[in-house]
């Protein structure tokens, strides 16, 4: 069922996920030790995928014509900044062109999700051992491992797929990246190179990081509503802890109940152009709150340093913004949801302040 511009209703897809991430919330109730070693295992796992994936591209998929088409002194002649790209904007819209930093924008939906999680660690620095220490080599390793399987992985694609194709082509190849069955690069890539069987195993390597995934972020978030709950300004219970395990029960399970409320309100693409839009408007937020500080608290102590300040910090918010505007105007059915919802916070919190002078004094 569509509502709005939402894929609204209960499939095969989203039974699926709403298993999953009941499965998930429950199992790290049994303590972050369980959590943790569950997150272990799966991201060990996806990161072997990915590099085994990129393994096999360079050594064995690698494709002279597709090489010749995207690595071509021709190709990169005709693809400068000052070509123009076709958009469509919103559902259904018209189709509108843009300069490559604009489509690079919207691009980016998915590559930033890839790395969302950066931050996440931080939620549950209260559990972890040494956090001086241990929170920025966390942050460091994770985002420039992540940042680097990426990357290689796009090299992968461009040496097995040529990025233009023929939507009615008859093979993988004819296709290209352009016209992969159903957006699926990877599985494209995988199938180029196996055969059939390939897709198999591509959907096997992304039920392991979709699993690895919802669990590193039902581990993560529900700290956060928790932490919410002790300064006062979220619902009480969500403060309490597990009597036998310690973990925030009540937070993982408000969490899981509006998690699978999501899976039935739209489709991963829909909610995903939703949420990315939303958490950058919140980076933005978080890196202003950076020079709002060293202006009211200069003589605070700061056992972190902010690599680049100010003009790295600067930069990162001019970007974001840039995004943010492109995601409202060529995607609005989704982002302006999004906007809304953020905004509704506001007012939410200065009245839960008011009813809450706890919170009040915490904030």
């Amino acid at each position: 069922m569509v509502l709005g511009n939402m894929d609204v209703g209960l499939n095969t897809q989203n039974l699926a996920a709403i298993v999953i991430v009941i499965f998930l919330s429950v199992l790290n109730i049994f303590g972050v030790r369980t959590g943790a070693a569950v997150q272990n295992v799966f991201t060990i796992a996806k990161t072997a995928a990915l590099l085994g994936l990129v393994l096999l591209g360079l050594f064995v998929g690698r494709n002279a014509q597709a090489i010749a088409a995207n690595f071509g002194v021709n190709y990169w002649r005709n693809a400068g900044w000052h070509v123009l790209h076709p958009v469509q904007v919103g559902v259904g819209g018209p189709i509108a062109l843009v300069g490559t930093l604009t489509i690079l924008a919207v691009a980016q939906v998915g590559s930033l999700f890839s790395s969302d999680a950066w931050n996440n660690i931080t939620f549950t620095a209260a559990e972890v051992q040494n956090p001086k220490r241990n929170l920025p080599l966390a942050l460091a390793f994770g985002t420039a491992a992540v940042t680097l399987l990426y990357v290689l992985a796009n090299v992968v694609y461009l040496t097995v797929l040529p990025l233009q194709g023929d939507a009615h082509g008859a093979t993988i190849l004819a296709r290209g990246i352009q016209h992969a069955s159903e957006d699926r690069v990877a599985t494209a890539v995988m199938q180029q190179i196996f055969g059939p069987s390939g897709a198999a195993v591509m959907a096997i390597a992304i039920l392991v990081s979709t699993f690895g995934c919802n669990n590193g972020l039902i581990l993560a978030g529900a700290r956060v509503y928790y932490a919410m709950a002790k300064d006062g300004l979220f619902f009480r219970s969500a403060a309490k802890l597990h009597p036998k395990y310690h973990t925030p029960v009540h937070s993982l399970a408000m969490q899981c109940v509006w998690t699978c409320i999501l899976c039935i309100s739209g489709s991963y693409g829909q909610l995903l152009d939703y949420i990315i839009f939303a958490v950058l408007v919140f980076y933005i937020l978080t890196i202003a709150g950076l020079f709002v500080l060293r202006v009211k608290r200069p003589d605070e102590p700061r056992p972190y340093r902010a690599l680049g300040y100010p003009v790295l910090p600067a930069l990162y918010i001019l970007i974001a913004t840039f995004i943010d505007v492109v995601l409202l105007r060529y995607k609005p059915q989704y982002t302006w949801p999004g906007l809304i919802i953020v905004l509704l916070g506001i007012p939410v919190y200065f009245l839960w302040s008011k009813l809450n002078p706890r919170g009040r004094e915490q904030a």
